[in-house]
């Protein structure tokens, strides 16, 4: 896999969530932003973002929301809302000239996508969007495509950090993209 950009903006969110419903899909919202900077070149993190934000739709977490992320009702009690948490987030990638946003699979992107519809802010992306679990599949021949945790023993790699964090995430997706690509 190589892209004709000198980076990879591998981004995992977290959002609000309810297993019994309590929070339907279309209004679940972005809770944590995750990021790495990853250089095409040597496939080293060059950089990490994470910040919460205040969810305004469903502002209590579920519990089951807690106990699958990890995250607290007071992280994003006191996070600022989505439009300051974006501008953080752009200014970190500002000093990054000519990256590609990635993600494992389309829902980060499309969570991009409904809050900042909700929110009435512009989608925080101007290039395109690469879909790694997509890519990963095709690179290896795969029928299904697989979860961060399934790829990584794919590799011979077990996941480091806190799974459903977005940084830990991001992390780990860098580190199948590096041995996806480079074998180490």
């Amino acid at each position: 896999m190589r892209i004709s950009n000198d980076y990879y903006l591998i981004v995992d969110l977290e959002a609000t969530c309810s297993n019994i419903g309590a929070v339907p899909r279309h209004e679940m919202e972005i809770i944590e932003i995750g990021a790495v900077m990853q250089s095409s070149l040597t496939y080293e993190i060059e950089s990490e973002f994470q910040a919460f934000v205040r969810p305004v739709r469903h502002p209590i977490l579920t519990e089951f929301c807690t106990e699958l992320t990890g995250i607290t009702q007071q992280d994003v009690a006191d996070a600022p809302p989505l439009a300051e948490s974006l501008e953080l987030m752009k200014e970190w990638t500002s000093v990054f000239k000519d990256w590609l946003f990635c993600s494992w699979g389309d829902y980060d992107r499309n969570q991009f996508r409904q809050d900042c519809e909700y929110h009435s802010l512009d989608y925080p992306f101007s290039a395109g969007h690469l879909n790694l679990k997509a890519e990963f599949s095709r690179a290896f021949g795969l029928k299904k495509k697989m979860a961060v945790t399934d790829a990584l023993r794919h590799l011979g790699l077990s996941f480091e950090g806190s799974h459903h964090r977005g940084l830990d995430d991001a992390k780990n997706i860098a580190r199948i993209v590096r041995r996806a690509c480079m074998g180490t």
